[in-house]
């Protein structure tokens, strides 16, 4: 379970032709959008376009960093990722929101209740932490520190948002390799968002209007990817990873 995953889980209609908050209806809010991945469609031929000259001009790095707009498709890529490399490892991230039925503790993420993460926060132990709805969500120092000194393990790969990308670069300069995951439309992330039946219009619509700030930050990142297609950009961060 990824920080991606972390909105409201109660999933309304989406035929109702408002959002919930009574606003202005969500296609219109698609059409606003649209200019903010206009760069995003005219770079599809170039998926490295707003890459970094040499991105891994300091050598391989083992802090692999997927961020990316609700919707692009980087929980399902850093999915595949761990599936095609048995040395890879997901760092799993802490939270203080309620563990689903289905869920394992260290596993999905590290559930802890909000004066633990505060205790956290005030010992230094988050590289970075934010709040999504409500709940806290962060990244344990501790975790990456084990991850890192474990034998065997090639690559960590981080599922976080894009402010999270730039405090894991700044707590681990030298070792961290920020990759963003672009959709091929603001109409393809809206479609991906319904298929989940996890949000509900409120929902779809903070994450679309949140889609402005991330791809602004696109530009901080070593790496642009554009999941149009999955298996051709699951193969291309593997590239990128072994050359």
């Amino acid at each position: 379970m990824t920080r991606s995953e972390a909105g409201p889980s109660s999933y309304q209609s989406m035929t109702a032709p408002e959002d919930a908050s009574g606003d202005r209806p969500v296609q219109d809010r698609l059409r606003d959008a649209a200019p903010l991945l206009r760069m995003t469609r005219d770079s599809i031929n170039d998926p490295h376009a707003g890459t970094r000259a040499d991105p891994l001009r300091k050598g391989p790095r083992r802090i692999v960093v997927l961020s990316a707009p609700s919707g692009a498709g980087k929980t399902t890529i850093a999915h595949r990722l761990l599936e095609r490399n048995p040395g890879w490892r997901f760092s799993v991230s802490a939270t203080t929101r309620p563990m689903r039925p289905t869920e394992i503790d260290g596993r999905d993420y590290h559930f802890l209740d909000a004066g633990e993460f505060r205790r956290r926060i005030d010992e230094g132990d988050l590289v970075e932490w934010e709040e999504i709805y409500g709940n806290y969500y962060g990244t344990l120092r501790s975790e990456v520190e084990r991850l890192l000194n474990a034998p065997g393990i090639d690559k960590i790969i981080f599922d976080v948002d894009v402010k999270g990308a730039m405090a894991i670069r700044h707590a681990f300069p030298d070792d961290a390799l920020l990759i963003f995951i672009a959709p091929p439309s603001i109409e393809e992330m809206h479609r991906r968002l319904l298929e989940r039946r996890t949000e509900n219009p409120d929902s779809i619509r903070r994450r679309i209007e949140r889609a402005a700030m991330e791809m602004e930050m696109r530009k901080g990142f070593d790496v642009t990817i554009i999941n149009d297609q999955l298996d051709r950009a699951v193969d291309e961060i593997e590239h990128l990873l072994r050359h």
